[in-house]
């Protein structure tokens, strides 16, 4: 090979190291993976059986008319169908199940998150389950301090926020009438034709049951998730292990290297989004109290939650800041934060994002869009929280198993393997 074709070659496997991948859980390996057997055995039944088909085989071959190009094609085709019927099999029961598998992918990705503190907190003699407890009971509280606080604020500014808004909607009227030719009648029939629609008997209490419900599921995943959050906490090498023994012998090995691969690619994407949601919620929060906007924490927190969904995620964000400026201080101010939200999202995607991720979890532009359109229709806004990580996760896989790895940090020591020889057969 030639010494530019070399050049071409990218240097797989030997990445600067990532700042947020968990890297250390490929330097290990599952329990169920049993280094004496690999693909390579074969027992005496097995090499019986080679024996008769050759046998078989030598007698002749039945022509059937099929030219080789049709066997080629019809051997390609039935196996694009079996895979295409597996994928809807699967995608079929993950939608039917999505109360259970939403709540139990949640459970994973703050999995990946708070593993550290559990594990810090079992370095200081703490039991691995009340480590995972203290862990779980910390989230809620922090969680619910929050919301406490955007509820407080909201609270408290609510009337002269509605006063505000009032303002705006007046300024919208004014704008519809100058621009559109519409008159005050016209307005009004529309906002009332709109607030009968809204409020009809059969449609607020078709409403009323579908908020109910949503409710009802939204409680019921909280917990299925907060469990599931102990568990794999507690006890997430054991659940693994018992999971890659449900895999045939010699694809354990296999499925034990892939499943940590996933692994250590979802935790570099879990906290590098945590880190950019903050970077982007500290920043547009400073911004919006420089410029003595309302709800600043409201604001604050909605663009963190929003940092989880790239690309839509900041733009509706962003959206709701410029908004709240507009309404509350006018256009000049709302035109000074715009360029505070693109500054801040351009900050955190040109700096922050290549230096957290890198190649670790690099997935398509094209395949983020997909994944994130795919999650909206499966589980609406969860699985759009959710759709780029498993992108992720799916990509990562696809390229161990093709022997294509990007490692965010090589390991340390490889795993031990055993070379095994074929058992040789007897001539005759």
């Amino acid at each position: 090979m030639s010494k530019g074709r070399d050049d071409d070659v990218p240097d797989v496997g030997n990445d600067d190291p990532s700042p947020v991948a968990d890297n250390q859980v490929l330097e290990e390996t599952s329990g169920a993976v049993d280094p004496e057997h690999s693909v390579d055995d074969r027992s005496s039944e097995d090499t019986a059986v080679e024996q008769d088909l050759v046998a078989a085989s030598s007698r002749g071959r039945v022509n059937t008319g099929v030219t080789p190009g049709m066997e080629i094609a019809s051997a390609w085709a039935w196996r694009f169908l079996v895979l295409v019927a597996a994928v809807l099999v699967i995608g079929y029961g993950m939608r039917y199940l999505s109360e259970v598998v939403v709540p139990v992918t949640v459970g994973v990705l703050l999995t990946a998150l708070l593993v550290p503190v559990t594990d810090g907190l079992q370095r200081l003699r703490i039991p691995r389950g009340p480590a995972a407890g203290i862990t779980v009971f910390t989230t809620v509280v922090l969680v619910a301090g929050l919301l406490t606080l955007v509820g407080t604020q909201i609270a408290s500014q609510f009337e002269s926020l509605s006063a505000q808004v009032g303002e705006g909607v007046q300024e919208l009227r004014d704008l519809a009438r100058i621009n559109f030719g519409l008159d005050d009648q016209d307005i009004t029939s529309a906002f009332n034709s709109l607030r009968e629609a809204v409020t009809s008997g059969g449609a607020l209490g078709q409403r009323a049951a579908e908020v109910g419900t949503t409710a009802t599921h939204v409680v019921a995943g909280l917990f299925i998730a907060l469990f599931c959050l102990f568990f794999f906490l507690y006890q997430g090498e054991q659940i693994w292990a018992w999971l890659v023994r449900l895999f045939p012998r010699q694809a354990r090995e296999k499925a034990d290297s892939s499943g940590r691969k996933a692994w250590v690619s979802l935790t570099a994407f879990v906290r590098a989004t945590i880190i950019v949601a903050a970077v982007d919620a500290i920043g547009i929060s400073l911004g919006a109290a420089i410029l003595g906007l309302p709800l600043v924490s409201a604001i604050g927190i909605l663009v963190f939650v929003g940092a989880f969904i790239p690309v839509v995620g900041a733009l509706i964000s962003g959206v709701v800041a410029v908004l709240v400026a507009l309404v509350a201080k006018g256009l000049i101010i709302a035109i000074i934060m715009l360029g505070v939200v693109i500054g801040v999202q351009q900050l955190e995607a040109h700096v922050l994002q290549p230096f957290l991720l890198g190649r670790a979890v690099a997935v398509h532009p094209l395949a983020i869009i997909l994944a994130i359109a795919t999650g909206v229709i499966v589980a609406g806004i969860v699985g759009a929280l959710i759709a780029v990580p498993t992108a992720a996760v799916v990509n990562t896989i696809v390229n161990h198993l093709a022997g294509n790895d990007v490692d965010p940090e090589p390991p340390s020591r490889q795993l031990p393997r055993r070379r095994h020889r074929a058992p040789e057969v007897a001539d005759g």
